[in-house]
């Protein structure tokens, strides 16, 4: 073990498929970075999967949760019991490369305000194209939708390596999630009222919002599955996608851009359930409805939450802001892919030049 790297602890958050477990854990064991611990955090499994660690990695810590706290959740009761410079938050459906820790921390470790970053994300089943959950970095539009380089929606672009560069971004994707393990513990850590989804994209907003920069590194690259607890169509996942984004945006937003921002996002919500009916999607409809009926009935509890964070800022005061609409931009204009969004050239320089500012 080397002295002089940081430590960093691997943390997966699971609940039952063991197989998982099985399929997937074997290339984290196999990473390459010395100081290093991998630590499984179980969500109150009802299979086998704390036995079958038990008896067959002995050397991977199990920190068995009382009950099913969800991804926010879980990990914030777990990583009260972990001791490390730097947390890697990992899904269990992650397949690693033997070198892809080094490249992320290194690039952490050499500004101390980087305190979330992501490594390229491939689909672990068609490896030449990028994956849902966060692809090459991702970012937001001033309507606040999430949208990453290489995934527009449901357009996966293939890598050609033209996302292998480190830039900063928003938000970094939570199905491999580096950061630093102070600023999680600084700004609160997530917020279990998200239970599921969205929950590093708010994480990463409030991180922002406190002075810190989130990343994407490119020379890093893991392959993830997807889908194994709530696949893409699945209501609950609809659901909490809905909700959740409301959330975020009450929270995060500054006052003078909530007037608008909110109403706004609202008719969208309703446009995109009549689209759900319209492809014969009656359950996903429903999904967004109650999301909305839930968040408006809760309006009160979701504003006293804006006092956690740091002082809000216009979207105009942070990178990673797309200034468009990329819902427009995708359905109305037929864009499938990040380099042929309208004036992302621009974009990409003025995320670059506000990142410059913030460092002189």
């Amino acid at each position: 073990m080397s002295l002089n790297q940081p430590s960093v602890a691997v943390v997966i958050i699971h609940w039952n498929k063991r197989l998982l477990l099985e399929q997937f854990l074997p290339s984290v064991l196999a990473s390459t970075y010395e100081n290093l611990q991998i630590i499984v955090a179980d969500n109150a499994s009802t299979d086998d999967s704390v036995s079958f660690l038990q008896s067959n990695y002995p050397q991977v810590k199990v920190v068995q949760l009382s009950e099913n706290f969800g991804y926010a959740g879980g990990y914030n009761e777990a990583l009260k019991w972990v001791q490390a410079d730097y947390y890697i938050l990992l899904n269990n459906d992650v397949e690693v490369s033997p070198n892809w820790i080094e490249p992320v921390i290194s690039w952490m470790e050499s500004d101390p305000k980087i305190a979330a970053a992501q490594p390229k994300l491939l689909q672990y089943n068609n490896r030449n194209y990028f994956e849902y959950a966060g692809a090459a970095g991702g970012y937001i539009d001033h309507l606040g939708y999430i949208f990453c380089r290489g995934r527009l929606f449901e357009d996966m672009e293939i890598d050609k390596g033209q996302y292998d560069d480190n830039v900063p971004v928003f938000w970094a994707s939570g199905a491999c999630l580096f950061v630093r393990a102070k600023a999680f513990h600084e700004v609160g850590g997530f917020d279990e009222h998200f239970f599921a989804h969205m929950e590093e994209v708010d994480l990463c907003w409030r991180l922002q919002l406190a002075g810190y920069q989130n990343w994407y590194v490119g020379n890093s690259t893991v392959y993830h599955l997807g889908g194994s607890t709530l696949q893409q169509g699945n209501p609950k996942k609809t659901y909490l996608n809905f909700r959740n984004s409301l959330q975020m945006l009450l929270k995060n937003s500054a006052t003078s851009t909530l007037f608008w921002l909110i109403p706004v996002r609202s008719t969208l919500d309703l446009l995109s359930s009549f689209y759900f009916i319209k492809n014969r999607n009656f359950k996903d409809s429903k999904a967004v409805h109650l999301a909305h009926s839930h968040f408006f009935f809760k309006w009160r509890k979701w504003w006293k939450k804006r006092k956690t964070v740091a002082p809000q800022k216009s979207v105009q005061n942070l990178y990673g802001v797309y200034p468009k609409s990329i819902v427009f931009a995708h359905f109305l204009g037929k864009i499938g892919q990040f380099s042929q969004l309208p004036h992302v050239a621009e974009f990409i320089g003025l995320n670059q030049h506000k990142l410059t500012k913030k460092t002189e």
